[in-house]
């Protein structure tokens, strides 16, 4: 277990995996948004959540496709990993910042709206600290290394469908 949790080249078939789920996965979200674009624009918040999606969903894609890299060293690996975490949970961070202004208008107390903001975050950014911690320990050679990128990759998997049913299946209508 030691030697395959920092070696790269033992992790392809794994990143086949992720590459095949997150490129349909991110599909599945452009389809949900296709069909529902005037009922996605008509509520404020939801362009936001249907960006965040596919943000959530690069992990797996940008993990699958840094693991099959041929000849790619672990740190050079490492260091895409911590990368891709922190400009992805930063860019999330912004989308969400940016998104919560448009909800200041709904009555909800202080509590219910730091709640609803954790609940649309935190699935994301659980994902990409798992994606930073799998590089790091992967240059540490300490603490899991590649095993880090299983969490990853299935919390973004999870939120990505579900968010995917949501955009597709449960939109309010307008009004």
């Amino acid at each position: 277990m030691l030697t395959t949790a920092y070696a790269a080249a033992r992790w392809t078939v794994f990143g086949e995996a992720v590459v095949g789920a997150g490129a349909a996965l991110a599909g599945l979200v452009f389809v949900a948004v296709s069909i529902n674009l005037n009922r996605i624009l008509g509520h404020q918040s939801l362009p936001a959540r249907a960006f965040q999606t596919l943000g959530v969903l690069l992990t797996p894609l940008l993990t699958g496709i840094f693991l099959l890299v041929p000849g790619q060293s672990s740190a050079v690996l490492a260091w895409e990993l911590i990368v891709s975490a922190v400009l992805l949970g930063g860019s999330r961070v912004a989308i969400d910042l940016r998104a919560s202004r448009f909800e200041k208008n709904i009555p909800l107390p202080l509590v219910g709206r730091l709640a609803g903001s954790v609940s649309k975050l935190a699935p994301g950014l659980v994902s990409y600290v798992c994606l930073a911690v799998a590089g790091a320990t992967l240059l540490a050679r300490s603490g899991g290394g590649l095993y880090w990128l299983v969490p990853s990759v299935l919390v973004a998997i999870i939120y990505g469908l579900i968010s995917a049913w949501t955009l597709l299946v449960e939109i309010p209508p307008e009004g």
